[in-house]
């Protein structure tokens, strides 16, 4: 094993801590016999139950050991994946030594374990090559992942040779993308002391659709619209949902990314002390083969904070041109966005202009009264129309 891993190229800058590096070690030891028998089962023994943890954690399921090289596949982020996520895998020098990547990995799929198995008088590897795993609430893990892992694993097990492997991995490639984006619909993100982000995937989330939130089709049509610009490359614009709390705002946006996100959309949320992040979360996202939006939910503004001011300069922009593959969609239970003062109103009253250069929700800003409760949008419906309140106009 220990020499089929080391001939990777594209996919070989391994963690020495990784299972596959600690695999090649210990297959190593074993056939240079350079440590004892007892020793050499403790390794495998750890590597084994890292593996297991894997398969806990996204819920995987009989042949453990290929599920976890089709996940260390469509998570490894190299020029030769990320590549293939934008335009597939074109005719290029660099197929010569992804191919040969690939004939590593068809290898691996079907390596015999039954040699050290037979030596060390174990058989754990047959134990996680058939595993029937304990049945699981989808809350355990996330299914999303879950399922397209075992579905690619299966149909990598039934290729033919590595030319048919390595035309399957980058046709997932294209269609779904590579690493955590292209498994995952939603994220929070974290940040280090030093600044560095981390993406955070959000497990399990809502599966509602469109077809759930129920009346007030314009608002509805008005956002679809505006999304389905944006993920097929058309212009569209930034969206602020206001209306009262429980009316929908937060739902409908989760129907969206739920409704589109196999057409590569995906939604980032942020809260409002990030605000200071946006830079860096567009800057690392800008590249990538999918649609983005960032979300920002029950967004509003008292008069002594001033986050405001980093979502003003990503809005309006600066010297660099904003990437069209990003969207802001924020919700409020406010019309404004900074909490009015008497005098602000009296101002306006006037005619009198403020040049604070706050965001206030003016042109492209209508409130959003979806409901699930049909007796609950009757009562509240007038007062939103009689106000001017409409649906999110982006």
């Amino acid at each position: 094993m220990y020499k089929e891993i080391s001939q990777l190229i594209m996919y070989g800058n391994l963690d020495n801590s990784s299972i596959l590096s600690s695999m090649a070690d210990i297959f190593n030891r074993f056939d240079n016999k350079l440590s004892s028998k007892e020793e050499l089962v403790t390794d495998i023994y750890t590597q084994v139950k890292r593996i297991l943890e894997v398969a806990t954690d996204y819920g995987f399921d009989k042949n453990l050991w290929q599920n976890y090289l089709t996940y260390f596949l469509i998570t490894n982020e190299n020029p030769f994946s990320i590549t293939c996520e934008k335009v597939g895998a074109n005719d290029g020098s660099v197929n010569v030594f992804a191919k040969n990547d690939f004939k590593v990995f068809y290898n691996l799929f079907h390596y015999d374990f039954s040699f050290i198995e037979k030596e060390l008088g174990i058989d754990c590897f047959s134990i996680i090559s058939d595993y029937k795993a304990i049945v699981k609430k989808e809350l355990m893990y996330n299914k999303n992942v879950s399922e397209k892992v075992q579905a690619l694993s299966e149909k990598l097990a039934k290729a033919a040779n590595a030319d048919e492997f390595f035309d399957i991995v980058t046709e997932f490639y294209k269609a779904y993308g590579v690493g955590m984006f292209g498994l995952n619909k939603a994220f929070r993100i974290s940040a280090t002391e030093n600044g560095k982000l981390t993406f955070n995937p959000i497990n399990n989330m809502d599966k509602v659709v469109l077809d759930d939130l129920i009346g007030y089709e314009i608002q509805k049509k008005k956002l679809v619209e505006n999304t389905e610009n944006f993920v097929q490359g058309r212009k569209a614009n930034n969206a602020l949902l206001f209306g009262d709390s429980g009316t929908g705002k937060s739902t409908s946006i989760k129907a969206i990314v739920n409704e589109y996100y196999d057409q590569g959309l995906r939604m980032i949320e942020i809260y409002k002390h990030q605000f200071k992040d946006l830079s860096n979360v567009i800057a690392a996202i800008k590249n990538r083969n999918y649609k983005f939006i960032i979300y920002m939910d029950d967004l509003s503004f008292e008069e002594f904070e001033i986050e405001y001011k980093f979502l003003k300069a990503v809005i309006e922009g600066g010297v660099e041109t904003k990437p069209d593959n990003i969207l802001i969609y924020a919700t409020s239970n406010r019309r404004h966005l900074i909490k009015e003062t008497w005098n602000d109103s009296r101002s306006a009253d006037r005619g009198t202009s403020r040049s604070s250069g706050r965001p206030k929700n003016r042109r492209g800003s209508r409130s959003f009264p979806a409901r699930r409760n049909p007796s609950a949008r009757r009562s509240r419906r007038s007062s939103h129309l009689r106000s001017g309140g409409h649906s999110c106009r982006p």
